[in-house]
């Protein structure tokens, strides 16, 4: 059969990384060590000014990313996709990464990891809520198959925009 991209890429551990203003990196675990009692820290990331990290988590190489952003929009990247950079690297603009638009920003991050050889999630669902109170539950199955360009995950009202977005069972009760 065919060799698919993705069987040469080796499956490892990942920090990844997103700023408010928009960069993005991938750091592997094995770069970042445990430290005893009293240890003085070391720098994750070097930011540039009036900009702050908003989101940190680990998933896999062969994970799936989904990118929201202010405007409602859906994104996928697989976590191999997100350039790696070492812990004190600025990470890369997601403009160069995600066809996002100049004026739309990145509010949150979810990864996940289909668990069936057909996508399937396990009735993994995420519940968006924004800024003037609505609140949207969907499967995570119907982002499955997105376009480069993403797409419209949450319709918004003039003015409103996502403010979170958060990984549930469909069971779970959620506190706004």
């Amino acid at each position: 059969g065919e060799v698919d991209i993705e069987d040469l890429i080796a499956e490892e551990q990942c920090v990844y990384t997103l700023t408010r203003n928009g960069y993005i990196k991938r750091t592997p675990v094995s770069e970042y060590a445990a430290q005893s009692k009293g240890g003085m820290g070391k720098k994750g990331i070097t930011t540039r000014d009036e900009d702050y990290v908003c989101d940190v988590f680990t998933a896999s190489t062969h994970d799936f990313i989904l990118f929201f952003t202010d405007t409602g929009k859906v994104y996928r990247k697989k976590g191999y996709q997100i350039p790696e950079s070492g812990k004190a690297a600025k990470g890369t603009a997601l403009v160069n990464i995600l066809q996002i638009e100049t004026d739309e920003r990145v509010q949150a991050m979810i990864h996940f990891r289909p668990t069936g050889e057909a996508g399937e999630t396990d009735g993994l669902q995420l519940t968006m809520v924004t800024e003037n109170g609505t609140v949207k539950r969907v499967a995570v199955s119907a982002f499955r198959n997105l376009r480069q360009n993403g797409i419209r995950a949450l319709r918004l009202d003039e003015g409103d925009r996502p403010v979170s977005v958060l990984e549930t069972d469909g069971k779970s009760r959620v506190l706004i």
